[in-house]
């Protein structure tokens, strides 16, 4: 059964609007084995892209290897993911990939469990540590498979950014980086969702990742393709909404394609079949939408100082440049000067905020709204 809206988690077929130029870019770097990052807000879609350019591609040669790393926190633990992955998803039954797994790498000890549930994955942890392999061996094996098997392949790590996180990270960055940049069979796209965390990897020229690949700035889905999207999907529905008010639902949360979806969603939930959406009916969805979110928002600003949400006060009320004169650190408390770096550089650290040609702007428009109704 289709669901006319859905957010939260990556979107399908039906569900996935837009983005024709990334999918021929992306496709195109998959196809000719270019390193690609993806780097965008949370909830911008990146995944569903990545996904959407997988499928387009099943039919291929290319050999699509995906893993998600969120939670990982040593290097170690990576290389065990990247290696389960890798082995898993380059071979058809687990019997064979398991004899893979004894040819490609000696000196596993296994750990595989089988779930209840069919349609789970076997959980495999290989038993890889630094006693038994170098970092170099489990780095190279997709390309010493892809060489053996005369297949390129691509490797998808969703949540890169916990890299960043790892101890020591610059050396394991270096590794990584070291490995990776000598691979003919095998090209990797990164991707994730702390947007100030993948800058910091990849756009810092002190870091190994620097120029590692094609930079894809992820951008916000254009107003016209969210109103035809949404206007069809209500009609299939069988409720109706004018492409005036759909545009308003678009520029409410200002494009965020999560938040385009969830709104959505609210206003056809308050429609009874064969019924219109009105102006009132997307006021109430706002209200509704916000308070969905306020519990999330709660937990983003808790840890805040004083000064912060001062700062944050300041960024809602328009002020998007200038924290360090006079009349504004006044009217908004930000104290002195020397404390506008470390307030700024806080917000963009939590992803509360971004910094857009010199001005700062905060990331998420819902959290904008929220605010703004709550402390303004």
């Amino acid at each position: 059964m289709k669901k006319s809206f859905v957010y939260g988690v990556a979107v399908t077929d039906y569900n996935f609007t837009g983005r024709e130029a990334e999918i021929r870019h992306l496709k195109a770097n998959f196809e000719n084995g270019i390193n690609s990052i993806l780097i965008s807000p949370r909830r911008y879609g990146k995944t569903s892209l990545v996904n959407y350019v997988c499928r387009s591609l099943s039919e291929t040669d290319i050999i699509i290897v995906r893993l998600d790393i969120f939670g990982c926190k040593t290097e170690y633990e990576f290389y065990n993911m990247l290696a389960a992955a890798v082995l898993k998803q380059t071979a058809t039954k687990v019997q064979q990939w398991m004899e893979e797994a004894r040819d490609f790498l000696a000196r596993l000890t296994p750990k595989i469990g089988i779930p209840l549930d069919p349609t789970q994955e076997v959980n495999v942890s290989l038993g890889i540590t630094p006693q038994t392999h170098s970092p170099e061996e489990i780095l190279n094996l997709v390309e010493t498979i892809a060489q053996r098997k005369q297949r390129r392949i691509v490797v998808c790590i969703d949540e890169f950014q916990e890299v960043g996180e790892f101890a020591d990270t610059k050396h394991v960055q270096g590794r990584l980086r070291a490995a990776w940049q000598h691979h003919h069979y095998a090209s990797y796209c990164l991707f994730g969702s702390k947007r100030h965390m993948m800058s910091k990897i990849f756009m810092n020229r002190s870091m190994p990742f620097y120029q590692f690949g094609d930079l894809i700035w992820l951008e916000k889905i254009p107003t016209a393709d969210w109103t035809d999207y949404i206007v069809s999907h209500f009609s299939d529905a069988g409720r109706h909404i004018s492409a005036a008010l759909a545009n308003s639902i678009c520029k409410v949360v200002d494009d965020y394609p999560s938040y385009v979806q969830q709104l959505a969603s609210i206003v056809l939930n308050h429609l009874e079949p064969g019924t219109t959406a009105t102006e009132e009916v997307l006021r109430e969805s706002v209200r509704e939408l916000l308070l969905a979110n306020e519990a999330l928002f709660m937990q983003q600003i808790e840890p805040l100082t004083v000064y912060q949400m001062n700062m944050l006060r300041a960024i809602v009320s328009g002020i998007h440049s200038g924290y360090s004169e006079t009349a504004v650190r006044r009217n908004f408390d930000l104290g002195s000067p020397s404390n506008i770096v470390r307030l700024r550089e806080a917000l963009k650290e939590r992803d509360l905020a971004y910094s857009e040609l010199k001005l700062l702007y905060i990331t998420d428009p819902v959290f904008a709204l929220w605010f703004k109704m709550r402390f303004l």
